[in-house]
């Protein structure tokens, strides 16, 4: 009878997801794409990361708390549902990583040598794919949520090789996501295809999906997780977020500072513009990432604990520091609030890895490359990531300057001019980023050569040239500190 009652249950993703297909392959969207003014791919796109609601209340209703090999069933074959419906047979290039990077754990084991191979299988299948499907505009196809893929797997391998390695000799952190036991294939394909982030993110560790599977999410032990309000509040943003991208898209677009027009309008208007473009251009990054947040809260993926007062929190799979990202004067301050969960990724496996160099600008410097090559090999992702990077050094030269120097210490510290503070920094904040996103979205020399032409490649000249400008200054405008003599 037991065995009789498993079966069935065994059936329920399968036949979920055979019905969900049929669904989607029914709808005309190519009419529907038409109507609304955006490409077919889009659409599916949009599409599938809201499916993750009802496949997210499916879980909660039938799964929670079921065998974990049911749940692994049920994540694959959503996974592989979405991925169908959105790239077609194109879906073997993701069930090929993922079938070998369970063979390289198992037959290289805890080794750095799996470690490496993973890192260069994966980078490389990544970059040949950018390199083969490459084309002068932004396309959504396979290598879109490879990406988030290749960064999973490699993931998987360092955890899984840290695990094998004394705990005392990994850090806090390395302790955390060290994987203990071997995953069998199943729960790697469960763990790479979750529905709620195989498209678009977050990144989350194998550790973290483990609990999922075992219940232990949950703010109420023992019991679904109470989490349907929060999952609604990250859905409710995303969606001000989208009504506002889709509102405004038809006005704004990178496509126009390509144009005659633009090349031929006042200086001021030209920098204004690419001012605006730039905050508004992350918005579709900002609508996808806030959707998909919801998706792992209601699952109960997004339980990060309790804060001091004994709330639930549910940021564990945020991406996005919303009220940070809004009104952050600064460019690390941007840079903190988004992508969070790339970024901390970054962090964790390349930035931290590197301190053998023993220089922490090299290491970031060297991120950034990989960041860079893991979006694309277009220049214009190299040329993104390099400005941000000045960026990011001039920005601390000033701030320290400001903070050492006793005159402009105290022309900053008066409360009258705060608001006039704020919005040159601000204005600084959004031209110079929406400099350094002209290159990242229109990836190609010839194309963002040409905007930067037409500004004068203002962004280059002037960071630059602060950027040997101000040690200078910093000695003229900080006096030395006298030292104090040794009492023998």
């Amino acid at each position: 009878m037991a065995s009789a009652s498993q079966g069935a249950a065994g059936m329920v993703p399968t036949e979920l997801v055979r019905v969900l297909r049929w669904g989607l392959e029914e709808l005309n969207l190519d009419k529907l794409s038409s109507s609304l003014g955006a490409s077919e791919q889009a659409l599916r796109l949009i599409i599938s990361i809201f499916l993750g609601y009802p496949l997210a209340l499916f879980y909660r209703s039938f799964l929670f708390y079921k065998d974990s090999y049911l749940i692994h069933l049920f994540h694959t074959f959503s996974g592989l549902s979405i991925a169908y419906f959105n790239f077609g047979n194109q879906l073997y290039h993701s069930l090929l990583c993922i079938v070998l990077q369970f063979l390289i754990l198992r037959l290289m084991g805890r080794t750095i040598t799996a470690v490496l191979t993973t890192f260069c299988f994966q980078m490389a299948y990544l970059l040949a794919g950018y390199y083969y499907t490459a084309t002068g505009n932004y396309d959504i196809k396979w290598t879109m949520p490879h990406c988030v893929l290749t960064l999973k797997l490699i993931g998987l391998a360092v955890d899984y090789f840290d695990g094998g390695k004394d705990l005392n000799s990994l850090s806090s952190e390395q302790q955390k996501f060290a994987i203990q036991g071997v995953p069998s294939l199943l729960e790697v394909a469960g763990f790479s295809y979750f529905y709620g982030a195989f498209l678009v993110g977050p990144q989350f560790s194998m550790n973290h999906y483990r609990k999922l599977v075992q219940g232990q999410l949950s703010d109420k032990p023992g019991q679904i997780p109470n989490s349907v309000i929060p999952a609604l509040k990250r859905l409710g943003l995303g969606l001000v977020y989208l009504v506002g991208y889709t509102a405004l898209s038809p006005h704004i677009s990178e496509d126009y500072l390509l144009t005659d027009d633009y090349d031929k309008r006042d200086f001021w208007f030209r920098c204004m513009y690419m001012l605006i473009w730039g905050k508004f251009v992350l918005y579709k990054y900002v609508t996808c990432w806030l959707v998909t947040e919801g998706v792992c809260i209601l699952t109960g993926l997004g339980f990060n604990g309790f804060d001091e007062n004994g709330k639930p929190k549910w940021d564990a799979c945020a991406n996005m520091k919303v009220w940070l990202f809004e009104t952050t004067p600064r460019f690390t301050g941007t840079i903190a609030s988004f992508n969070i969960n790339t970024n901390a990724w970054v962090s964790r496996y390349f930035f931290k890895r590197l301190k053998f160099l023993g220089s922490k600008e090299l290491s970031q410097g060297l991120s950034l490359l990989f960041l860079a090559l893991w979006h694309g090999l277009h220049s214009g992702y190299l040329v993104c990531f390099q400005m941000e990077f000045l960026i990011v050094l001039v920005e601390r030269q000033a701030a320290a300057l400001i903070r050492e120097s006793p005159l402009l210490s105290s022309l900053a510290s008066i409360t009258i001019l705060q608001p006039f503070y704020y919005l040159v920094q601000q204005t600084i904040h959004w031209l110079f980023m929406g400099y350094s996103m002209t290159a990242f979205c229109l990836f190609t020399w010839e194309k963002w050569y040409k905007v930067y032409k037409s500004i004068y490649f203002l962004g280059h000249v002037l960071f630059l040239s602060l950027l040997f400008i101000l040690p200078y200054v910093h000695k003229v405008m900080v006096p030395r500190k006298e030292k104090l003599k040794k009492v023998k």
